[in-house]
């Protein structure tokens, strides 16, 4: 995670912050994870559903990151952990890679700890976004 802006809709936020409340009395009480997203939430601009960009990363976004030390490229939706299943590419917010990708725009570069060290991921496409095709409260 970096100190860029990211954008998030106001219903995203939300939920995102429903979901943090709600955590609490889970396994992921005292998660760094939470810790994170908490983070990662104030320091976002907040924008209306139908402002913002079609070119950011929402909740069940369907984007195309790009390995940046590999070229290759990986298809990820990002989604509430109970949606969330990696054998379909459905990454939860709450580990680092998800809380990585909320907010960003195609072309970004972030970065991602993994026990080797870490990944340089940029936002390539994104396939699929709620609030582009009408829907503001997927």
């Amino acid at each position: 995670m970096s100190g860029k802006p990211i954008h998030i809709t106001a219903f995203d936020l939300d939920r995102l912050q429903n979901l943090i409340v709600d955590a609490q009395s889970t396994e992921y009480r005292k998660s760094e994870y939470l810790d994170n997203l908490k983070m990662e939430l104030q320091r976002a601009v907040i924008v209306a559903p139908q402002e913002i960009p079609p070119t950011v990363v929402t909740m069940n976004s369907t984007v195309e990151l790009v390995d940046m030390d590999t070229n290759e490229v990986e298809t990820y939706t990002l989604v509430f952990p109970e949606d969330a299943d990696v054998s379909k590419g459905r990454v939860s917010i709450l580990p680092p890679i998800g809380t990585a990708m909320l907010g960003y725009e195609i072309g970004d570069v972030f970065e991602w700890d993994v026990p080797a060290g870490k990944r340089h991921l940029r936002v390539g496409r994104i396939i699929y976004q709620p609030e582009a095709s009408g829907n503001f409260e997927l």
